[in-house]
């Protein structure tokens, strides 16, 4: 592991409880709300989350970011449609399949490791 890219991991920084903590934590509480609110925050918090991983792969490469990025754009727009009521989908459909490529995701990091390449990207 390249110590420039681990300083560049947004994830080994204070400000990741805000990028995946909080919507960790709201996923998980909005599970027990009803629909119209869960879809707001179900909506937010994936967004939040797959932002953030997105801009994480960018800045230094970590591998399961690649993944969960859009994984959970996906999930955010899955949740807003099920929310809106376009497509018949359970909620915990939305939630099993972000729990399962999230785990998922992590295998090609501690097969291959953290980072795509030594160097930080971009700098």
């Amino acid at each position: 592991m390249s110590s420039a890219c681990a300083r560049q991991d947004l994830a080994s920084q204070r400000i990741a409880w805000l990028l995946w903590g909080l919507p960790a934590v709201a996923l998980v509480l909005g599970a027990v709300l009803d629909p119209a609110p869960r879809t707001a925050v179900w909506t937010t918090g994936f967004l939040v989350a797959g932002v953030s991983c997105v801009a994480n792969a960018s800045r230094c490469g970590r591998v399961h970011c690649y993944f969960t990025g859009p994984l959970y754009l996906l999930a955010a727009i899955a949740t807003l449609l099920v929310g809106l009521g376009v497509v018949p989908l359970g909620w915990s459909w939305i939630a099993a399949g972000a729990m399962g490529g999230t785990v998922f995701a992590y295998v090609p990091e501690w097969v291959r490791g953290r980072y795509v390449n030594a160097r930080v990207l971009g700098g």
